[in-house]
């Protein structure tokens, strides 16, 4: 059953339940009023009652008949009773599911209706009842609405929260992965232009570095857009960078003629794979930066296994600076990773020339 279904048959169940009681409870209001009950005061009852059914449909329809039948059960003089539920509902049906400015005038013509029966009768003690079975519900529908839209817009304010977060950490992915693989190919390229003319039997080491490096590139990349994709049962496939590839990432860098040494302090094992994945991007996205801007330079990248972390130093003997003056994301993009981990980062230059790079990441 679609939702628009479901509420035909919330509204009719209500509809039905407040006729059986208009009709079982205003025979009896009027044994204890003294006042006439006839077939038409039933017929009004029915009316007002079934009126509920397209309440939420037709709200300002609903509320109408609601009006004018209780206005001319008022005014026939018939018994006070539970009728007045069905009114209740539909003010409450107008000022829940309509704006603010059209509800309340509606509701206000509906009082003024249902006032008609103090001037047939001359009985003035009927407007403040008469007002609060307006004012009342009308709040109540009002309050509810509001709230309702505060939640729907806390709700939708989550979600693009969420969005945002997603597209934010998988624009990062693709930073890291084709900017180390454009890096490297890059410096590869120069390599193999410079030496092809002298040595080419080196060139073709160069252009045989380049080929594979463009390969493990795309391959990653294409791992790394999968991220975003849900399995039928709605789990994320598992990236496959971590600091089991670390190794590779060092023979890279090591073919782009930039040495690197890779210390480990405690015993290697497995992290969790968001730790893991931190880990070896902050290693990546450093040792790509030394590529780029420390010039001819050497790195050591150094880890430390301890009970509830996981530390990650790059160290090299570089130029002494991450980049141009406000130029590229990956400081602030390896900041962003660690820190959503509840991590610590730090970089800047080291004194006597290099850059250094460090990044605490605590075990869950």
């Amino acid at each position: 059953m679609n939702e628009a279904r479901r509420r035909w048959a919330a509204d009719a169940l209500l509809a039905g339940v407040l006729l059986v009681i208009g009709m079982g409870g205003t025979r009896a209001a009027g044994l204890v009023q003294e006042r006439p009950v006839t077939a038409f005061t039933f017929v009004l009852v029915a009316v007002v009652a079934l009126s509920l059914v397209v309440r939420r449909s037709w709200p300002l329809v609903t509320l109408g008949v609601a009006a004018v039948g209780v206005s001319i059960y008022l005014s026939l003089g018939y018994p006070y009773g539970p009728i007045f539920f069905s009114f209740l509902v539909s003010v409450y049906t107008v000022a829940r599911h309509r704006p603010l400015k059209p509800a309340a005038i509606a509701a206000g013509a509906a009082l003024t209706v249902l006032l008609v029966h103090t001037v047939v009768d001359g009985n003035t003690m009927g407007l403040g009842p008469a007002a609060a079975w307006v004012a009342v519900p009308f709040a109540v529908g009002v309050t509810v609405r509001i709230s309702r839209e505060a939640a729907a817009q806390a709700r939708d304010d989550l979600a693009r929260r969420y969005a945002d977060e997603e597209r934010l950490r998988v624009a990062q992915e693709v930073h890291d992965v084709v900017g180390h693989g454009l890096s490297a190919i890059n410096m590869q390229a120069e390599i193999a232009l410079h030496l092809l003319g002298k040595r080419p039997e080196q060139a073709e080491a160069a252009l045989t570095a380049i080929s594979r490096t463009s390969r493990e590139a795309l391959d990653e990349l294409r791992v790394t857009l999968a991220l975003v994709r849900r399995t039928r049962e709605g789990e994320t496939r598992a990236a496959t960078a971590g600091l089991a590839r670390l190794d590779d990432l060092v023979a890279r860098m090591s073919e782009t003629g930039v040495p690197v040494e890779v210390e480990v302090t405690g015993d290697r094992r497995d992290l969790p794979a968001a730790v893991d994945l931190a880990a070896y991007r902050v290693v990546q996205e450093s040792l790509t930066n030394v590529l780029r801007h420390a010039g001819a330079a050497s790195a050591t990248v150094r880890l430390a296994y301890l009970p509830e972390e996981v530390s990650v130093e790059v160290v090299d003997t570089g130029r002494g600076a991450a980049g141009p003056p406000g130029g590229g994301h990956g400081l602030v993009g390896m900041r962003e990773r660690v820190a959503a981990l509840g991590g610590e980062f730090t970089a800047g230059p080291v004194e006597g020339g290099g850059f250094r790079v460090y990044a605490r990441l605590p075990l869950p």
